[in-house]
């Protein structure tokens, strides 16, 4: 295990080939990106975030997306095809920005940047419909604050979610607010036009048809700034379609990969 900042972060590789390193979504594992990981074949490194799977749990101090982004960099082998899925895909985004000399070329699946798409109509109903998790957080209702966050981005309704998972989905609800600041703030401008207008590699957007209205606002505003990015739509797809949908998935990421899409 790599020590980022103190953090044991647990990591597997699969595969042979290109060097890639995956990152999974808020109050997920690695393994559930293991499936997408073999379907796009190369020499696949997937890492537990702090806080989550078989990874230490957060100091509580350390600022948490730029933590994950130094534990994908350290999994890096030379320029490196960067994956990540929603939060995942921020950090993975920040690292491009921040190290390019890393990347080979960028891959977000439904990167949830919120800050890139303050302004628009969107955001203020992505504001609306999260009040009740910061509410519920507020009163220091873990339980209810899960609940309300699995209905704006899970894909199985809470009372279908085993309780296993219930605990576990509540046991790291706090890892959310961690990684809030940077995403609906961006003070560092990972965003902003003057930085991602300097990404000079291949960047393979991927979002859900039926996403909420934000993620498409938030991919607009990033094909807008980022000289090579491709926008994908996946139909019948949502927010975790890399699990739904995760051979449609794998196929726009080998099909970019070859320069086919």
């Amino acid at each position: 295990m790599p020590d980022i900042s103190g953090h044991a972060v647990h990591a597997v590789t699969v595969g042979a080939g290109a060097p890639a390193v995956m990152v999974h979504c808020a109050l997920a594992r690695h393994d559930r990106l293991l499936p997408l990981a073999e379907a796009i074949g190369g020499h696949v490194t997937l890492f537990d975030m702090p806080g989550h799977g078989k990874s230490a749990d957060w100091d509580g101090k350390t600022e948490y997306q730029g933590l994950v982004a130094d534990a994908a960099a350290a999994l890096c082998d030379g320029p490196t095809h960067l994956i990540g899925h929603s939060f995942g895909a921020t950090a993975m985004l920040r690292l491009a920005v921040t190290r390019p000399d890393l990347v080979s070329r960028l891959t977000l699946i439904e990167p949830v940047y919120f800050a890139a798409a303050k302004g628009t109509a969107e955001h203020d109903q992505h504001a609306k419909a999260f009040r009740p998790f910061v509410m519920a957080m507020l009163a220091g209702d873990e339980a209810r604050a899960a609940e309300v966050f699995n209905s704006l981005w899970g894909a199985t309704p809470w009372e279908d979610v085993p309780q296993r998972l219930r605990t576990y989905l509540t046991k790291r609800i706090h890892l959310i607010v961690a990684g809030a600041a940077a995403i609906e703030e961006d003070a560092d401008g990972i965003t902003s036009s003057e930085r991602l207008e300097a990404l000079d590699i291949p960047v393979t957007l991927i979002r859900g048809a039926d996403s909420q209205p934000v993620i498409s606002a938030i991919h607009q505003r990033l094909v807008e700034r980022i000289p090579q990015a491709r926008d994908h739509v996946v139909a019948g797809a949502a927010h975790m379609l890399p699990l739904t949908h995760m051979e449609e998935v794998a196929q726009i990421i080998r099909a970019a990969d070859q320069g086919t899409a």
